[in-house]
C-alpha cells in the first residue's frame, strides 16, 4: 500500500534530510555533552574509573571552589583579563578603523597587515611574543632604548605576566574588531558629516557626536563577542606561561584543564565549566539590557 505525501511534506522531508546530517552531530557533540557535564558536575567522578563509577555528592564541587584559592585566582585573572582586553581592544579598533577610513590611502594593504595576526595561528603568535619577551627580544630591547633600565623578566616575573599577555591579546584581536568597524564606517550616511561641515564641526566634534554614536550598534556586537572570547581565553596561557608564575596567569579554562586531565576531577572541572557558562550569561544579558540605554539603531 503506497502511502501519497503531499507537495509540501515532501518538501519539508527533503529539507530535514538534508540538515540531519548537521542536526545528528550537534546532539551528539554539543547537546549530549553539555547535558553530561551538568550531570557529572554533582559527582566525583574521575574518568579514569570508566563511566558509571561516580559517586553523587550533591552540589558539593560548587560549593567547595569558593574556598579554593586556585578557583579564586583564577577567577580574579579572567575577569582583569577581560576587564582589561575588551576596553582598550574595542577602543583602538574604533580609532584605527577611523584613521583608515579617512587618512589612510593604502587602505587594502593596511587593514590585511592589522587583520593578520588574528589569522595567524595562536601557537605561532605566541612563540614570537616569547621570544619577544624573551631578555634579548625587541620588545625588551625597545623598553630599554626608552630609560628603562632593569625591565622585568615579563613572563617570568608575577606581577607582569598577566600584563604581558594581556598586550599579546590586544595586538592579536584588535584587526578583527578594525575589520568590522571598517565596514560599519562605510556604510555611515554621508550627509550627516556634509551637514556637520557645514555647521562648522571639527574633525573630534564629528567623531564624538556623529562617528560613535552612529557605530553603537557594531560597538556593542563587538563587546559581547570580545567578552566572551576573552573569557574562554587558554592557548595563549598554556603555551606562553602554563598558568605560571605561581597563578598569576591562571584563568577558569586553564584551571578547568587542569583540573581535568592532570588531577582527573571530572565533576570539579565540568562544575567549574558551568560556572563559566553562568558568568558569560550574566554579562550578557547585562550588556543586552543596558543596550537600551546607549545603542542607537537609527
Amino acid at each position: 500500500m503506497k502511502i501519497k505525501l503531499s507537495r509540501k511534506v515532501k518538501t519539508d522531508l527533503t529539507g530535514y534530510a538534508f540538515i540531519l546530517p548537521n542536526l545528528m552531530g550537534m546532539l551528539c557533540f554539543t547537546l549530549f555533552p553539555l547535558i553530561f557535564s551538568l550531570f557529572i558536575s554533582f559527582t566525583d567522578w574521575e574518568f579514569t574509573r570508566g563511566l558509571g563509577n561516580w559517586t553523587f555528592n550533591y552540589g558539593k564541587n560548587y560549593i567547595e571552589m569558593w574556598t579554593d584559592e586556585w578557583f579564586l585566582s583564577s577567577l580574579k585573572n579572567t575577569l582583569v583579563y577581560a576587564l582589561a582586553v575588551v576596553p582598550i581592544t574595542i577602543f583602538l579598533a574604533l580609532v584605527i578603523a577611523v584613521i583608515l577610513e579617512k587618512y589612510c590611502y593604502a587602505k587594502v594593504p593596511m587593514k590585511l597587515a592589522i587583520f593578520m595576526p588574528y589569522i595567524s595561528n595562536i601557537v605561532a603568535v605566541a612563540i614570537v611574543w616569547i621570544m619577544m619577551y624573551s631578555p634579548w627580544g625587541p620588545f625588551t630591547l625597545a623598553v630599554k632604548a626608552l630609560g628603562w633600565e632593569n625591565p622585568p623578566a615579563w613572563l617570568g616575573d608575577y606581577d607582569w605576566a598577566l600584563p604581558a599577555i594581556i598586550i599579546m591579546a590586544i595586538w592579536s584581536g584588535v584587526g578583527y574588531c578594525v575589520l568590522i568597524y571598517s565596514a560599519a564606517i562605510q556604510g555611515l550616511p554621508q550627509d550627516v558629516y556634509e551637514a556637520a561641515d557645514v555647521d562648522g564641526a571639527n574633525e573630534m566634534t564629528k567623531f564624538f557626536r556623529i562617528t560613535v554614536p552612529a557605530l553603537t550598534p557594531t560597538t556593542f556586537f563587538l563587546t559581547i563577542t570580545t567578552l566572551i572570547n576573552s573569557f574562554q581565553v587558554f592557548a595563549p596561557i598554556q603555551i606562553m606561561t602554563r598558568g605560571g608564575p605561581g597563578t598569576s596567569t591562571t584563568v577558569l579554562v586553564y584551571y578547568m584543564y587542569t583540573t581535568a586531565f592532570t588531577f582527573y576531577r571530572m565533576g570539579y572541572a565540568s562544575a567549574i565549566a558551568w560556572i563559566l557558562f553562568l558568568l558569560l550569561l550574566v554579562a550578557t544579558l547585562i550588556q543586552w539590557r543596558g543596550q537600551k540605554k546607549w545603542v542607537s539603531y537609527q
